[in-house]
């Protein structure tokens, strides 16, 4: 991930595949750990905000949200950049440079990358020349990017060493799931075209992450867009129109080269991540529908393989669309020392903390919950064992009943706070949550971790409500540092 779009020189391509020289600084820090012990602490975090089937004839917009305790407009939005269009469905986003190339002095962590799921359309975001109001830079219209690459759907976002973007694409321009792949954009933001060789585009994308070093990039699979857009049906998953593999790719080569068939205990295979020290050859992906985390790995005669290393179990539950309810996986985060993994289960409700000290026996650290469909005062219930029905204490915050669950959640550089957002893409979240989530918005907390002795606790004191924003209630979705963060910072 590194290369910039404000130098003057393309920052240089390297032969292991993203390597700049650390000689000179560049954006972001030289190692995980450098950034961990030295990155300041956060004041600024960028949300990406969505009125897309909300019923608000509205664009959707990038927040900014005042994270300084000694600020006096602390956890309120201080800014909103409205997008051109209305229905882009933005989600989620990343740098055009960032630590990877913190050996080029050329390089600069300048702008974001907005992908909008539904229209197609890349917005870029100027974060840099007033990082708390940033200024829409240029749209890359969705029309481009169909009639020179074939692609729609664009999710995730992560830059080059020869300063070019990578989206990944998740499918055709009508949603068809085969003609998914990786966008290439070049310095300026034009259309390149693809990243993967010919032939090297198997069926369904989402997330993806590279590792230099082992000169190895890997993907996931959530669905069909023509499937998923129109809200979640298990009969879908039946008919085979949502994923359950990962695919390894050449890196830099665009060459597939192993597809990781996760069976029945890893469906809807979304966030993917390596450790952040880019030796090691592990890193994990969140299986929503199983609530599964697979850990994959390099084996002896260097091919991937895979194994579960935390399973989420589903809950017996009453008043519910099914006898069954998963936790619903569908974020995670690592602390920038690989000590720790946390993960959001959606629909259960609760955030939870891994010791991962040692990668392939993760154990449970800490707990918290934060909303979901299982809180007292809902009409679902689960089911003990023996046949009791139980309901899980949410917290009021600032007087405020938390609505939805947790979804996305952004750490701290130094570990210690973690943000969480309740959105997971408006169709679900009106299937799953209905009106008191999509009529009512989102809101934002901020949890305290004990990174000694492992533990999660919600800050009292924390609480940005979408609900009051000036144009309606909003759907709240991803989080960015204008520094870099732990989700969209690689190291090489």
């Amino acid at each position: 991930m590194a290369g910039a779009a404000v130098v003057d020189v393309p920052a240089p391509a390297a032969t292991n595949g993203g390597a700049c020289c650390h000689a000179a600084k560049g954006p972001g820090y030289a190692t995980p750990l450098e950034a961990m012990e030295k990155g300041p602490r956060e004041k600024l975090i960028y949300v990406t905000c969505v009125y897309n089937g909300t019923g608000i004839n509205k664009p959707d917009y990038l927040a900014t949200v005042d994270l300084d305790p000694n600020s006096p407009t602390y956890s309120q939005v201080i800014h909103r950049l409205p997008v051109t269009h209305i229905g882009d469905e933005l989600h989620h986003s990343g740098w055009n440079s960032c630590s990877s190339c913190h050996g080029d002095p050329s390089a600069k962590r300048r702008f974001l990358i907005l992908p909008s799921l539904l229209s197609g359309r890349v917005y870029v975001v100027d974060t840099a020349t007033d990082p708390r109001a940033p200024s829409l830079h240029k749209v890359v219209e969705a029309e481009d990017i169909a009639e020179k690459t074939g692609l729609g759907f664009p999710h995730t976002s992560h830059c080059l060493a020869s300063g070019d973007i990578m989206i990944s694409c998740l499918g055709d321009k009508e949603g068809n799931a085969a003609g998914n792949g990786f966008l290439l954009l070049d310095s300026e933001f034009n259309v390149k075209g693809r990243w993967e060789k010919p032939g090297h585009s198997p069926l369904f994308g989402y997330d993806f992450w590279y590792q230099p070093r082992h000169k190895t990039m890997i993907s996931s699979t959530w669905g069909a867009p023509a499937a998923f857009r129109t809200g979640f049906d298990l009969q879908h998953v039946q008919d085979g129109l949502y994923g359950r593999h990962l695919h390894v790719y050449d890196w830099p080569g665009g060459e597939l080269k192993q597809t990781l068939d996760l069976g029945d205990t890893g469906l809807l295979p979304l966030e993917v991540r390596f450790l952040h020290d880019p030796s090691k050859d592990t890193g994990y992906v969140g299986c929503a529908l199983t609530s599964n985390m697979v850990r994959f790995f390099k084996t002896a005669d260097g091919s991937w393989s895979h194994e579960v290393a935390i399973d989420v179990k589903p809950l017996k539950v009453r008043n519910w669309i099914l006898p069954e309810m998963p936790g619903l996986i569908t974020d995670f985060v690592l602390s920038l020392d690989d000590r720790y993994l946390y993960l959001v289960n959606w629909l259960h409700g609760d955030i939870r903390q891994y010791n991962i000290e040692d990668p392939a026996k993760p154990f449970l650290a800490g707990q918290v919950w934060v909303g979901g469909l299982l809180q007292k005062g809902s009409d679902v219930v689960y089911v003990t064992d023996d046949g009791q029905e139980k309901q899980y204490n949410v917290p009021q915050v600032k007087g405020h009943r938390l609505r939805g669950g947790p979804q996305m959640i952004q750490l701290s550089l130094d570990g210690k706070r973690i943000y969480v957002t309740n959105s997971l893409f408006s169709r679900w979240d009106e299937q799953f949550y209905g009106d008191d989530l999509v009529k009512k918005g989102s809101h934002m907390l901020q949890i305290d971790v004990d990174t000694e002795n492992g533990g999660l606790a919600i800050n009292p004191d924390f609480f940005v409500d979408f609900s009051k924003e000036p144009d309606g209630p909003a759907l709240a979705h991803e989080m960015r540092y204008p520094g870099g963060d732990c989700t969209s910072d690689i190291w090489i």
